[in-house]
C-alpha cells in the first residue's frame, strides 16, 4: 500500500533534503519547509533512520478545504483513526494556521484531539480513553484554507542522534551541521578540518557521511511503538543500512 510522506526541513534545507531522499531512492518534490515523497511504510522507516537534515518525517493521513470550525471536526473524524491508534493511545495535538478562515491553532488543536477521541471511543465502546499507551503525535497544517492532517513518525526531532548525552552552550543542530558538510560535496575521500570545532557536531556528522552511516542509528523512533507497525520491517531496514556503512579509511580533523 503507498503512503505520502513530508519530511519537515529548516527553511532553505528543502533542495537538500530533497536530494537526500533522491539519493535514497525516491521521486522527491522540494517545497516551502519541507519535501514530500510516496512509498511503503518501510520507505517512511527508512527516511527517519538516514536522513541527515530532515527535522521530522510525516505520514500524511488525509486533505481537505475547511472553512468553519465544524467542517474541520466532520473531516477530523473522518479519518480511520482506529486504524492507527488504540483505545490506549496518548493523543497530542500541533499545527499551524496559515492564511485561512481558520486561525485560532488551541481551537484547532482542540477540535482534531475531540474528533480523534469520539471516534475511537464509539469504535471501541467505551465513552473514556486512559491514555496509557504509546504517545501518537498528530500534527496538522491549516494554508490557504486547505487542512492536511499527518502522523508524526519520528517523535523526538531527528537532529537528535542519540549519540550526545548532554546538550551544550549554542549548539550547532545536528542536521544543520550535516547539511553545511553535505554543501561541501564531502563524501570522506578528502581530508577535513574544522579548526574551531567546538563540541565537534560538524566533525561527527562528517563522520556519519564518510562512513555511510544512518545518522538515526543509535536512536529509536515513534513508529517503532505504534501497534500497526511490524517490528520485523524496522529490523529490517536498519540491518540494511548497517550492510552500506564504509570501513575504509578517512581522516577528519577537529
Amino acid at each position: 500500500m503507498p503512503y505520502s510522506f513530508l519530511t519537515t526541513a529548516a527553511f532553505g534545507l528543502e533542495g537538500i533534503v530533497s536530494n537526500e531522499l533522491k539519493r535514497l531512492g525516491f521521486s522527491a518534490k522540494a517545497e516551502q519547509g519541507c519535501a514530500r515523497f510516496s512509498g511503503e511504510l518501510a520507505d517512511g522507516f527508512r527516511a527517519n533512520l538516514c536522513l541527515r537534515s530532515a527535522d521530522r518525517v510525516l505520514l500524511l493521513l488525509d486533505e481537505k478545504p475547511v472553512f468553519t470550525f465544524e467542517e474541520l471536526f466532520q473531516f477530523a473524524s473522518s479519518i480511520p483513526w482506529e486504524q492507527y491508534l488504540d483505545r490506549f493511545s496518548r493523543i497530542h495535538v500541533s499545527g499551524k494556521c496559515v492564511r485561512s478562515q481558520l486561525m485560532s491553532v488551541p481551537d484547532c488543536q482542540a477540535i482534531v484531539k475531540k474528533a480523534a477521541s469520539r471516534r475511537l471511543g464509539e469504535k471501541y465502546g467505551v465513552s473514556w480513553l486512559p491514555e496509557t499507551g504509546a504517545k501518537y503525535q498528530l500534527q496538522f497544517s491549516i494554508m490557504n484554507d486547505r487542512v492536511h492532517l499527518y502522523l508524526d513518525t519520528s517523535g523526538q526531532g531527528l537532529h537528535k542522534r542519540g549519540y550526545r548525552a548532554v546538550g551544550n552552550d549554542a549548539p550547532l543542530r545536528e542536521t544543520l551541521a550535516a547539511a553545511m558538510v553535505q554543501l561541501t560535496r564531502y563524501r570522506g575521500r578528502e581530508f577535513l578540518w574544522d579548526p574551531f570545532c567546538g563540541s565537534g557536531t560538524i566533525p561527527i556528522e562528517a563522520a556519519l557521511i564518510a562512513r555511510n552511516a544512518a545518522p538515526g542509528g543509535r536512536r529509536r523512533f515513534a513508529a517503532e511503538a505504534f501497534a500497526w507497525c511490524d517490528g520485523k520491517v524496522w529490523d529490517e531496514v536498519r540491518e540494511e543500512a548497517k550492510a552500506k556503512e564504509f570501513h575504509g579509511k578517512y581522516q577528519i580533523l577537529g
